[in-house]
């Protein structure tokens, strides 16, 4: 990933819009200072905040490049303000989400993720990207894998053998973790079996919602004006810290979260597609998903 540096100047607003349209300043005020922020609040703020960079680029010429970047981000954090703090307040969606069900809830929750992602698509589509141009396609899954030296990564070694490893390492961390905090019953996990299909079914749309709306799409347009190896910083930088309230909680969230989005988004540069991607987080939405609807099993209850 031998890129030219890019300009200072795009580069510096990118990681301050980023940073900034981030989950970041809510931590540090809800964390630090003890102030409580809405969504609204924070949709404000995050709007605002690309909205002034998007009149910076009609003002500094040096910043032209980031506006395909800015208006794409600008539709993320607006239709995810509309999608989850209004259409899901609609009576029949309220409903919806608040079925006592697992799986009517979960494919209720999905269908919302689903929503901000066409709409990402379709913003993308409208900017004259294809499919590839966004990483929306299969890819080369046994292409070369760039040498990571504090991963063991060697050269010589391919997509196809270093993500089926990913897979099994990554997805052994969750389930341990997950078995070890819940410790569920064995009669539960038996139990929760007939949710299977739709845990597989939620499973396989998350992965897709979340690597093409918070990883591929903002790749795209990120890339050319701040370089391939920015980008994937940018993207797992904004991927971790929004998992700071998540499952760990916290720091080790946030740094969980990071490296699983820093080498999620590698892989779709690295094989110009999507499916080690998804494949990998498929598997662990999978995990988090069965002891979702393990949870949602009254012990000695239906």
């Amino acid at each position: 990933m031998n890129t030219p540096r890019p300009p200072k100047l795009p580069l510096l607003v990118a990681w301050i819009v980023v940073l900034l349209a981030s989950w970041l300043p809510v931590i540090l005020l809800q964390e630090i200072f003890g102030q409580t922020v809405s969504p609204d609040q924070r949709a404000i703020f995050s709007l605002g905040v690309i909205l002034i960079a998007l009149l910076a680029t009609l003002i500094w010429q040096p910043l032209r490049g980031l506006r395909p970047f800015l208006i794409l981000f600008l539709v993320l954090m607006s239709s995810q303000w509309l999608v989850y703090n209004r259409l899901d307040q609609l009576p029949f969606y309220r409903a919806w989400l608040r079925n006592p069900s697992f799986n009517v809830s979960m494919l209720a929750e999905q269908s919302l993720n689903l929503i901000v992602t066409l709409v990402m698509i379709a913003a993308l589509v409208l900017m004259k990207k294809k499919r590839r141009d966004f990483y929306l396609v299969r890819g080369d899954t046994a292409a070369p894998v760039e040498p990571i030296r504090w991963l063991g990564v060697k050269p010589g070694e391919r997509w196809n053998k270093f993500g089926a490893w990913l897979t099994v390492f990554i997805s052994l961390g969750t389930l341990t973790f997950l078995v070890v905090a819940g410790r569920p019953p064995l009669d539960i996990v038996i139990k929760a079996l007939p949710f299977l299909p739709a845990v597989l079914l939620a499973a396989a749309l998350n992965a897709f919602n979340e690597e093409v709306t918070y990883k591929a799409s903002l790749l795209s347009v990120l890339e050319g004006p701040v370089s391939e190896r920015q980008a994937l910083y940018m993207v797992a930088a904004f991927f971790g810290i929004g998992h700071y309230y998540g499952v760990p909680y916290g720091v080790v969230g946030v740094v969980l979260a990071g490296f699983l989005g820093w080498i999620l988004a590698r892989s779709m540069q690295e094989t110009k597609g999507l499916f080690w991607a998804w494949f990998i987080h498929f598997w662990q939405d999978v995990w988090i998903f069965s002891f979702m609807a393990i949870g949602a099993i009254i012990p000695g209850g239906g």
